[in-house]
């Protein structure tokens, strides 16, 4: 199984972006992005690669989930 994380963009330059995940800050390629980012957009990130834009509505139900996740918090 794959698993995507959002991340927020927070720099850019040419084809690759810095984005920010819980205040750890990486380089990924956007390559693979089938539309145009901006800097505070939000990308799902999978082995380096940004692979789709989603809206920050959507980025922070699934940054919440993973946490409550990852605290063994009961649905």
């Amino acid at each position: 199984m794959c698993l995507a994380v959002p991340s927020k963009i927070v720099a850019m330059q040419d084809q690759m972006a810095t984005i920010d995940l819980s205040g750890i800050r990486q380089e990924i390629s956007l390559l693979l992005l089938p539309e145009p980012v901006a800097c505070g957009d939000y990308v799902l990130v999978h082995a380096g690669f940004a692979i789709h834009k989603i809206d920050e509505a959507a980025a922070m139900e699934t940054l919440n989930l993973l946490q409550e996740m990852a605290n063994g918090d009961e649905y």
